[in-house]
Order: structure tokens, then sequence, then C-alpha cells
């Protein structure tokens, strides 16, 4: 089982920006595919982005789509997500998972058996 951790969450007012990171505890991320999920009260987990082993893929869901960045950094064990225009529709716990999914389930839950703890997201004036 890989460790995964994430920070980065918080209260931000509608139209604001947040960057999560999720951290690899004792791993590199360089031979893993990572994708973020968030999880709103009383709805199903959905996938928000997510990135292929090598980097050159990178896939948005819905409306992260056109705001939202995934990106890996240079030491291999973090990956982040830039979180820009953020909506009230946005609050969600986010999580961060890690794995070698097929092409087709690279930003679907399905595709991940190692998972963050999450961390909180909340917009709201």
């Amino acid at each position: 089982q890989l460790q995964l951790v994430e920070s980065g969450g918080g209260l931000v007012q509608p139209g604001g920006s947040l960057t999560l990171s999720c951290t690899a505890s004792g791993f590199y991320f360089d031979n893993y595919a990572v994708a973020w999920f968030r999880q709103a009260p009383g709805m199903k987990r959905e996938g928000v982005s997510c990135i292929s082993v090598s980097g050159n893929i990178k896939r948005y869901v819905g409306t992260a789509n056109g705001r939202f960045t995934i990106s890996r950094d240079t030491t291999g064990t973090k990956v982040h997500l830039q979180m820009n225009k953020l909506t009230p529709e946005d609050t969600a716990v986010y999580y961060c998972a890690a794995d070698i999914p097929t092409v087709q389930d690279m930003c679907e839950a399905r595709g991940y058996d190692n998972w963050g703890q999450g961390t909180q997201v909340t917009v709201s004036s």
C-alpha cells in the first residue's frame, strides 16, 4: 500500500484559488498515474483530474476543465492541483490516488487502490 498525503485545502471565497498537493511517502510518483477525486456531502466520489505516468496525458473532468491544472513536480514526490475560479459547487473533500490504471480508467476511482486521507476545500463567502 502506497502512502499519500494531501495538503493545501482550506476556506476560500468564490472566485478564489487554491493549490492542493499530494505527497508520496516512501516512494516516487514516477511509476504511477495520479488522480484527484472529490466527494461532497451526500454525493458520490467523482473524478476531477488525472495525469499519466509519463505526465504527457492530463485529463480534466466536467467543470474542472479550463479552471484546474494538474502537474507533477521535478522531485517525483508531489503532484499538484491548481484550482482557479472556485465556486461553492467545488466544496468537497479532495482525495489523491496513485496506481497503474488502464488509460480508460485513469480518471476513474475503480482504477486506484492507493488513496490519501483527503483534504477539505470549502468555497464560501
